[in-house]
């Protein structure tokens, strides 16, 4: 009579799996600080940081206390800021945003001179200056003026840029605008400032804490007319390739979270750096479910920036910033 024995197991994955130390070393998927970038609010209303209920940890910020938000990244060895500004006065045109003087290029200069090599990013939006809230100018029937806005926001870029931003990052949506922006760039001799556009931007119900924090709600309608439907995954492509092909540098896709499968899809297919945003709803909802127990805020935070990175962002806009680059050095 034979005897049975059991052979060993060819393929045993758990051999790799038993300890931290081999974890690490295998790992498809790493984080690091320097791929991390940290959205700052630059408020022109206040004297002193102005706390944001509905994102715990942030504040508004007066300018003179970006520089040290801007030593708090460096020396966490994060990769760089995306500045917000909030101005004294909104108008129906948002005309503040080029205002040499407003909360931006007052930051950008004040960051230029402390933190040289902090990499600076200047969203470029309307919807902080606008009287309505909405992106670009609307018209007296109340619908979005695509072309009427693209000179708004080229003077925006471009006083930005003259301000110290390394990159600027029209998020509006608006058909043309990066070509309008590199136009204008260069025409005024800007050609190494580089463009960061938010080609793949869904209009999503996860920017709700963002819009408490930069006043910028809308006030009437919504901006479904001019941000990507959540929807449609291969348009989302097609805004890309239109990005890149009017002079985008790199290109972002916003949200993250619940659009993983854009961005592994835009990954595979283009060769640009892809960022990512990983937008306030996400982070609020993590620190809400945090609060009330139901998750780690540690785990739950890594493991979503990890999934970011791992579907293929080179850059992730995260509230988590600090935080998570602290956590990072950890490990």
């Amino acid at each position: 009579m034979s005897t049975l024995v059991s052979s060993p197991a060819r393929f045993r994955r758990s051999r790799l799996r038993r300890q931290e130390g081999l974890r690490d070393l295998v790992a498809e998927t790493r984080l690091d600080p320097s791929m991390l970038v940290l959205p700052v609010f630059v408020d022109a209303n206040v004297s002193a940081p102005s706390e944001i209920a509905s994102l715990p940890g942030h504040a508004r910020l007066p300018v003179r206390e970006v520089p040290r938000i801007a030593e708090r990244a460096s020396a966490a060895g994060i990769g760089g800021l995306l500045l917000f500004g909030l101005p004294v006065e909104k108008d129906e045109r948002g005309e503040s945003a080029a205002d040499p003087l407003g909360p931006v290029p007052m930051a950008l200069r004040a960051l230029r001179d402390a933190s040289p090599g902090l990499v600076r990013i200047a969203d470029v939006c309307l919807c902080e200056y606008t009287t309505h809230g909405h992106c670009g100018t609307v018209t007296a029937g109340g619908a979005i003026d695509n072309d009427a806005t693209l000179p708004l926001l080229a003077a925006a870029a471009r006083t930005y840029a003259e301000a110290g931003a390394d990159v600027v990052a029209p998020s509006d949506m608006m058909d043309g605008r990066v070509a309008a922006i590199r136009h204008d760039l260069d025409g005024g001799g800007l050609v190494e400032t580089a463009i960061l556009a938010y080609s793949a931007k869904f209009a999503s119900s996860f920017y709700g804490p963002f819009r408490d924090a930069a006043d910028c709600a809308p006030r009437f309608g919504d901006r479904a007319a001019y941000q990507m439907d959540p929807r449609n995954g291969r348009e989302a492509l097609a805004e890309i390739a239109a990005d890149l092909d009017e002079g985008a540098d790199m290109f972002m896709v916003k949200p993250a979270g619940p659009y993983l499968d854009v961005i592994a899809a835009a990954r595979g297919r283009f060769d640009a750096p892809l960022a990512a945003y990983q937008v306030s709803g996400e982070y609020a909802a993590l620190h809400a479910a945090a609060a009330r127990g139901w998750i780690d805020l540690r785990r739950g935070a890594l493991e979503s920036l990890t999934g970011i990175a791992r579907a293929g962002a080179d850059v992730i806009v995260t509230y988590f910033a600090l935080e998570a680059a602290e956590w990072i050095g950890d490990r």
